[in-house]
């Protein structure tokens, strides 16, 4: 007779918590945070049709990684259950709270009684009147909640993709700064030897729950107006700081002695004194006009010997 195998509670759970995991760490991580005009869905998704983030109702979105059939089953059955629930009572009594509850409870159940647990971690958001009333709920394969504040991180790098998160990320964030926030921590993993990668508009799922709107908030960022917001802008030239002024006792130029007998000698305050200098070359312009090249110095010029003959016009010596 052959044995029957046998294996502990405890076995059983870490091999299945294991099994999940390790599939779990080979999707596309996805960051989903709170910022001032809602909540935003970033994930790294390369195809256009299959998406990761999705509307559950009309406040609230659906992310998730891990099986696309298995968590794709998961957001049908949570938009039934919501649509259910708005008309059987009234569409303020769907919230997070309520759809994380029925994901925990699901989760929980296929992981301790089927053979193989479901390969996914999931997120639900519900949009708030103001940063501080939003929800973030994590759900991971286990059927465990966790409800996060501000920044929520799920895939196989979850922790460093929201430690870089939570340093830049504040409530007066605003939308382009948002995305780019979470664009750089999820390029930050993932590049050869350690280095961060480049993303680009094509390789990324972006969605918001605009909390501006009424009814339907959910909305999808594509094509051009995704571009826009990934470029970060360049500063204007009136933005960059101005040069301190110079001081002006600084760079004033000492004051010139206007000159006797100009225009600005005129215009000073000060009366001016005639040196010596000027007073002797005021005495010699009453000297004869063929003597007028002596005004020129003040030092009067010794005779040469060639003078008489200069006068008489024979070369000098």
């Amino acid at each position: 007779m052959a044995m029957q195998f046998y294996a502990s509670p405890e076995q059983m759970m870490r091999d299945r918590s294991e099994f999940a995991r390790k599939n779990i760490a080979r999707g596309r991580n996805v960051v989903v945070l709170s910022y001032e005009g809602g909540v935003l869905f970033v994930a790294e998704n390369l195809s256009p049709t299959l998406h990761k983030v999705s509307e559950i109702y009309d406040r609230i979105g659906f992310a998730a990684v891990g099986r696309y059939n298995e968590f794709e089953n998961l957001r049908a059955a949570g938009v039934r259950l919501a649509d259910m629930r708005g008309y059987s009572y009234d569409r303020r009594d769907v919230n997070g709270r309520v759809l994380a509850t029925a994901y925990a409870q699901t989760l929980g159940a296929i992981f301790t009684e089927q053979t193989k647990p479901y390969e996914v971690e999931i997120c639900v958001a519900q949009v708030g009147a103001s940063v501080a009333d939003d929800e973030l709920y994590r759900l991971t394969y286990d059927g465990s909640a966790q409800e996060e504040t501000g920044v929520l991180a799920m895939g196989g790098q979850a922790e460093a993709i929201s430690t870089q998160v939570k340093a830049g990320h504040t409530a007066e964030l605003e939308l382009g700064p948002a995305i780019r926030l979470a664009v750089d921590a999820l390029a930050s993993i993932g590049g050869e030897g350690g280095a961060p990668r480049t993303l680009t508009a094509n390789q990324l799922e972006i969605a918001i729950l605009d909390r501006r709107k009424a009814g339907r908030t959910f909305r999808r960022i594509t094509g051009n107006a995704l571009t826009a917001l990934l470029t970060k802008p360049e500063p204007e030239p009136g933005d960059e700081p101005a040069e301190p002024a110079a001081d002006a006792d600084a760079t004033e130029k000492p004051a010139e002695t206007p000159v006797a007998g100009s225009p600005a000698a005129g215009r000073s305050k000060k009366p001016v004194v005639a040196s010596d200098a000027t007073a002797d070359a005021s005495q010699k312009t009453a000297a004869p006009a063929g003597d007028a090249k002596d005004t020129d110095s003040d030092e009067e010029k010794p005779p040469t010997s060639g003078s008489a003959d200069a006068a008489s016009g024979g070369p000098a010596t």
